[in-house]
């Protein structure tokens, strides 16, 4: 078994929920930024395409497993956009001389509103939240470790709640009474996309990494 992976993201909401997620299994897990490997391009299609790239990626520049999570939201009407383009769905002009994390607040509130807007005056807001985790024990492994995880909610017409990040504001789910950005983290990370990958990558290590 794997006790360190390295996460193919330098978004520490990202690392602090996968951090969370494998703890039963003792793995620790290093943002890839921390050891000055830079973002792979992901030119691809779908979320298994590019979540696979960015592993073997971050396997190949650290000699280490790798753990890589291509999510996004994808909005039924929109013909599953924004897919892959969901982190940077609206063009966005920052100011100069801002930081990492402020260009990211930026950016999710601009892609908020461009969303808000292709669904103004549409009555289908079905959407959901995916996610697609790989796992790699070398960037040559010829048996990478697959999960998914989906989380049907729908789209609000305006934000809601200040927690969470990305679409969180935006994203209701009917059962809960809430929206996404509402939830505690606990709740959040017990019911989420990411979560739902996790199980399943949790289950898929015990099994096929096990010592």
């Amino acid at each position: 078994m794997a006790t360190h992976l390295i996460l193919a993201s330098n978004n520490r909401a990202k690392l602090a929920e996968l951090e969370r997620l494998l703890a039963p299994l003792g793995i620790a897990v290093q943002s890839q930024a921390e050891l000055g490997i830079a973002e792979a391009d992901e030119p691809h299609a779908s979320f298994l395409e590019n979540a696979l790239a960015k592993a073997r990626h971050a396997a190949a520049a650290s000699g280490l497993p790798a753990i890589a999570d291509d999510s996004g939201l994808c909005v039924a009407v929109l013909g599953g956009a924004p897919g892959v383009g969901s982190a940077h769905y609206a063009a966005l002009e920052a100011p100069a001389g801002v930081d990492r994390e402020t260009r990211r607040a930026l950016q999710d509130a601009a892609n908020n509103r461009r969303l808000l807007e292709a669904l103004r005056g549409t009555r289908d807001r079905r959407a959901s939240f995916v996610s697609t985790l790989v796992a790699l024990r070398h960037a040559g492994d010829p048996e990478p470790l697959v999960a998914v995880g989906r989380w049907p909610g729908e789209i609000l017409d305006a934000p809601r709640g200040d927690g969470g990040f990305g679409y969180d504001p935006l994203v209701w789910i009917a059962a809960l009474g809430r929206s996404v950005a509402e939830l505690g983290a606990a709740q959040k990370n017990a019911l989420s996309h990411r979560a739902l990958a996790a199980r399943d990558m949790l289950a898929l290590m015990r099994e096929h990494w096990r010592p």
